[in-house]
């Protein structure tokens, strides 16, 4: 899945100013700066904001964080049914053993944040990966 807006909904934990804009100056106030609500695509402090959004997102519903791997979070239901998601930049490769729980997890983030299924994977990290109906192949 890919999210749209993984850089633009982020909220930031500290105080941070820009100078207004060429263009889009506030007449008779242009030596003032602006202070930022959000966290804009570009600003070093973007990927920062949208990583502590989703996590507390995943915290908050039954997700565990990997303790050796801080991008991957496991949710584990009774019935033994498992979803493994791994956040890249500003996707998620997510893999699991139910195909409810796929369904269940897209929607949810779909309502959640911004995204869009982009369908199966193909490619990752210079792996190229070809699914079928019982097996997975990786070739690199």
């Amino acid at each position: 899945m890919d999210v749209k807006s993984a850089f633009f909904n982020g909220f930031l934990e500290e105080e941070v100013y820009i100078e207004q804009p060429m263009r889009y100056e506030v007449n008779e106030h242009e030596d003032k700066v602006l202070k930022l609500n959000k966290a804009l695509h570009g600003l070093k402090q973007a990927p920062r904001a949208w990583y502590s959004r989703i996590d507390d997102y995943f915290l908050k519903n039954e997700f565990i964080k990997c303790p050796h791997e801080y991008v991957i979070y496991v949710k584990i239901k009774k019935n033994d049914d498992i979803l493994i998601v791994c956040l890249y930049v500003h996707g998620l490769i997510f893999i699991g053993n139910n195909p409810k729980m796929f369904e269940d997890f897209k929607q949810a983030m779909i309502n959640e944040f911004e995204m869009t299924n982009i369908g199966l994977i193909s490619h990752y990290l210079g792996i190229e990966i070809k699914q079928g109906e019982d097996r997975i192949f990786m070739n690199q």
